[in-house]
């Protein structure tokens, strides 16, 4: 990792700035291939998941038989822990149902809104180089909570066209069965245009990598909903003198293990600190089984020292990170300074980790800086929020007026006679 000494405020544009390949180039790849499954559908799916998956797949559903060996195969231990992961996430996205609320705003006017599940969504779960069977939770869990009616699961196949066994597993206990052996760019295609095998949807989850999240961008501009534009993980540590450089160094690696174009930051105030997380990076780093994408992804991470945690803390809201841990004495009170991250993580015993497994909070984060202006998913991010009004006659009668003189002042008269031919009949 790059250390650098008390970084200028001049400076910290440059430092903010991710890896990874300029989108416009990623646009001219994917076209022509959105391009070609929207034009033959099942066919150029199963054209591009030879090309890039290497096997040839004649039918892309999952049959039941082929969910039943994943069952049996799945150890227990490993769906026990599911099953409290399961717990945890539900109750968590179960806290965020919101009763509905009539507000008489004016006498005789009443306002309410009502979260209605989006009827059709697809997931997108990636798999070539893990089964991130976590995210099925993360993201079918608050589907299910919202009663969203059709759940499409789109996973890579194995170069023997099979499903890993713990997302198979993950999914039939969730209750989702429409899973598809397709991934890559041609399943975002075939999610957002709909094929013979491959239902349409209204809204696209899912993180992946750069090719599809560049997909995902170009089939919002046509209409088709995404969660947000995920692109590679990032997590920023703070941490101060209290911090134990062995957690610090496993929590860095824990998200630069990630893929190549992941970024880690530590900020600390505390020099001793950094010297000391750079020698266990080097000690942990050497036993980890994907230590080459690790240490690429570190070299073009970097270590900050900063004056004070202020100004660490300063930083952290311009770099608005996916991820933040607070590695300090008193996290909580840090914590009130925070105003963008997609997920925040307090005290020496909060691991990034737990978010993505088990804690309860959802691990579909903005990446890239997009924390700046928007959050990770949530039960919301499954419903649209529709408003409601009714207005009684007395309603009309004491709002009319206001209504008609606004009307008149933009020139909208057919907004304002809409209201008079009312008040004219009472």
């Amino acid at each position: 990792m790059q250390k650098k000494l008390y970084p200028l405020p001049t400076e910290w544009a440059t430092l903010c700035q991710r890896a990874g390949q300029s989108y416009s180039q990623l646009y001219d790849i994917v076209r022509p291939i959105l391009a070609a499954v929207k034009a033959r559908g099942d066919e150029a799916v199963r054209e591009y998941v030879g090309k890039f998956d290497g096997v040839e797949i004649d039918d892309f559903r999952v049959s039941e038989e082929e969910f039943e060996k994943a069952i049996e195969s799945v150890s227990p231990e490993l769906k026990q822990a599911i099953e409290i992961a399961r717990q945890n996430i539900t109750k968590f996205h179960e806290a965020q149902i919101t009763p509905i609320q009539r507000i008489e705003t004016t006498e005789g006017v009443v306002c309410w809104r009502k979260s209605v599940a989006i009827e059709k969504v697809g997931l997108y779960i990636p798999s070539q180089n893990a089964p991130l069977f976590s995210t099925i939770l993360m993201l079918g869990i608050p589907a299910k909570i919202a009663g969203c009616t059709e759940i499409v699961l789109c996973t890579p196949p194995s170069r023997a066209g099979k499903i890993h066994p713990v997302i198979l597993y993950t999914a039939h206990l969730l209750g989702i069965h429409e899973v598809r052996k397709c991934g890559g760019v041609q399943a975002i295609g075939a999610l957002a245009y709909g094929t013979d095998t491959i239902a349409k949807v209204d809204k696209i989850f899912g993180p992946s990598n750069a090719y599809v999240t560049a997909a995902k961008q170009l089939v919002a501009e046509q209409g088709t909903a995404i969660d947000l534009p995920a692109g590679p993980s990032e997590v920023l540590v703070i941490a101060d003198k209290t911090a134990n450089p062995i957690f610090v160094a496993a929590d860095l690696l824990s998200q630069a293990e990630h893929g190549t174009d992941s970024q880690v930051v530590l900020c600390t105030d505390s020099e001793a600190l950094a010297e000391a997380v750079l020698v266990e990076i080097d000690t942990q780093l050497a036993s980890l089984p994907r230590k080459e994408v690790a240490t690429e992804s570190l070299n073009q991470s970097h270590i900050l020292v900063f004056k004070d945690l202020n100004e660490a803390m300063s930083f952290s809201n311009q770099y608005a990170p996916e991820h933040l841990i607070l590695a300090v004495e008193n996290p909580e009170v840090l914590a009130e300074s925070v105003i963008n991250a997609g997920s925040v993580f307090l005290g020496h015993y909060t691991p990034e980790s737990a978010g993505d497994y088990a804690s309860g909070t959802n691990h579909t984060l903005p990446t890239a800086g997009y924390a700046r202006a928007t959050g990770g998913v949530s039960l919301d991010s499954f419903v649209k929020k529709i408003t409601f009004q009714h207005i009684s006659r007395q309603g009309i009668q004491n709002l009319g007026s206001t209504i008609e003189r606004m009307a008149e002042a933009e020139g909208l008269h057919a907004h304002k006679n809409a209201v008079s031919v009312r008040l004219a009949n009472l």
